[in-house]
């Protein structure tokens, strides 16, 4: 008689007790914001290089965890999504860090294609903003850090909506 494998258990997070537990505990006990969410930053592992920010909520922060590969949530799209799925530029996580209150990630991660962003630049944070005095009123014009896409978005999403919301 040959037994039939048990359902995988459902990743859990520890209840948050006390701010001992959550500060100087061994528990992953992550805060959620009031949408249910968690800011994340992500950096590329070797170089250090900021390449996006975005948000989990308790499913992506527990496939993260499960498949050691970055998924997020969208706010605009209202849903998670496996970074890479469509493009094909999947974030293997190599590290994953969590802050001292438990209320913020951090990824470190390798990127299938060297892009993370969805307009086809590595990063998104591909513009710096000028620093110093302003000469007149306006607001102050971006510079482009990155002169060329990694990708063509186009070719890559097709006719996907755009996450960029107004």
């Amino acid at each position: 008689m040959t037994k039939t494998p048990s359902a995988a258990k459902a990743l859990q997070f520890a209840p948050r007790q006390s701010i001992e537990q959550v500060e100087e505990g061994h528990d992953l006990a992550p805060k959620f914001d009031r949408d249910g969410l968690i800011p994340v930053v992500t950096s590329d592992a070797a170089s250090g290089e900021m390449l996006m920010h975005g948000y989990m909520n308790d499913e992506a922060l527990r496939r993260t965890i499960e498949t050691g590969e970055a998924h997020y949530y969208s706010r605009s799209r209202k849903m998670v999504w496996h970074k890479g799925a469509t493009s094909g530029l999947v974030q293997r996580v190599v590290e994953m860090r969590i802050d001292d209150d438990q209320d913020s990630v951090w990824l470190r991660v390798d990127v299938a294609g060297g892009a993370s962003c969805h307009v086809g630049y590595r990063s998104c944070f591909y513009r710096s903003i000028p620093l110093g005095p302003l000469d007149n009123d306006l607001a102050p014009r971006l510079k482009f850090e990155e002169s060329e896409k990694v990708f063509d978005p186009v070719a890559v999403y097709g006719d996907a909506p755009n996450p960029t919301k107004l």
